[in-house]
């Protein structure tokens, strides 16, 4: 019989797996995970060994993958924190035996299948199991995640975006024909840990790059989950020389001028019961060092004199919030816990 309180990792040896390992083990709500990896993984039987900073946090179990081990684990919830056709077999096997998944993967963030099949260059993941995934962004969904079997965890870039764009789409006070930019950065880490020649040290100290214009994965989650369509906004990211970090900056006019107290208000009252959400005063802006190492997405914002032209600055940290933080704010959610439990 499964235990709601037991979790399972499938894949903890890339930055997001590590980082949610570290959450999992120090969490006061559930038992301490088993990890499974992958055969090439095999002879691992703890995760001390691949992590040596983690010696001393309590047992860390590595074992074998299989759908079979893990459904006779006990297990009642299972991370997935694997590459996104993993995450396309597995899933539908996992949901069939019985458990729970929060999936970090993009596999099933869309409810179209051909929308993932067109921006991942993959097969589509079966149409039923794409409809009932519930995109895990708690500050928006907050009241589906108690019941979902699948929670698809969103991309980092997106999250950022999202959180600082939707209070302004849905007060309609965007002059949406004046086109929005919302131009992002990100630490190095958001890239994988898979070894690539514009990864090495000598390609991005010192560097700053833009990368998938007009071509990034993320574009349709953040047009899905903003509702603005794709020929109203330029979605550019960029990589820094920085290990973490996501800072978006976003551009926007409004149709009729608007006063500062009036954006703070509408963001304040927008995320009023969310605790990972973090409103600066009029005027001030958060940073990378602000966020580092933490759940929370910051988010300032400067208007100019005429109240016409909004700059919104957001930030997060893409393993916490983007990433292995937000999955954990999901299961919290999913368990009935208090949702920055583990988190702070």
């Amino acid at each position: 019989m499964s235990d709601p309180q037991r979790v399972a990792v499938v894949g903890a040896t890339g930055y997001a797996g590590f980082e949610l390992a570290q959450l999992l083990l120090r969490h006061p709500k559930i038992q301490k995970p088993t990890f499974y990896l992958r055969e090439s993984s095999a002879h691992v039987k703890c995760l001390t060994e691949l992590f040596p900073r983690l010696r001393g946090w309590g047992e860390a179990p590595c074992k074998t993958f299989s759908v079979d081990a893990v459904a006779a684990s006990g297990a009642g919830m299972v991370f997935l924190a694997t590459p996104h056709e993993s995450s396309l077999e597995t899933v539908p096997q996992l949901l069939n035996a019985g458990l729970r998944v929060v999936d970090l993967s993009g596999a099933f963030r869309f409810h179209d299948p051909k929308t993932f099949a067109h921006w991942y260059k993959l097969p589509e993941p079966p149409k039923n199991l794409a409809e009932e995934a519930v995109y895990g962004l708690p500050e928006l969904y907050a009241d589906q995640l108690p019941g979902a079997r699948l929670v698809a965890n969103p991309g980092c870039y997106p999250t950022s975006v999202i959180l600082g764009l939707r209070p302004l789409v849905k007060s309609g006070w965007i002059a949406l024909e004046r086109g929005i930019v919302a131009d992002c950065k990100s630490g190095a880490s958001g890239a994988g840990k898979e070894p690539k020649r514009e990864l090495h040290f000598v390609e991005v100290d010192e560097n700053l790059r833009a990368y998938g214009l007009f071509s990034h994965r993320h574009t349709p989650e953040v047009t899905d989950h903003t509702g603005i369509a794709d020929e109203d906004i330029v979605f550019t990211t960029h990589l820094l020389p920085v290990a973490r970090g996501i800072l978006s900056t976003m551009y926007v006019w409004f149709a009729e001028p608007h006063t500062a107290e009036e954006v703070e208000s509408l963001y304040r009252v927008f995320y009023a019961d969310r605790p990972m959400m973090r409103i600066w005063p009029a005027g001030k802006l958060p940073e990378l060092q602000h966020v580092a190492y933490t759940n929370f997405c910051d988010i300032g914002f400067a208007l100019d004199p005429t109240g016409r032209r909004l700059v919104v600055v957001s930030c997060l940290d893409n393993l916490g919030k983007g990433a292995a933080g937000q999955a954990v704010q999901n299961m919290n959610l999913m368990m009935g816990i208090e949702e920055g439990t583990g988190l702070r």
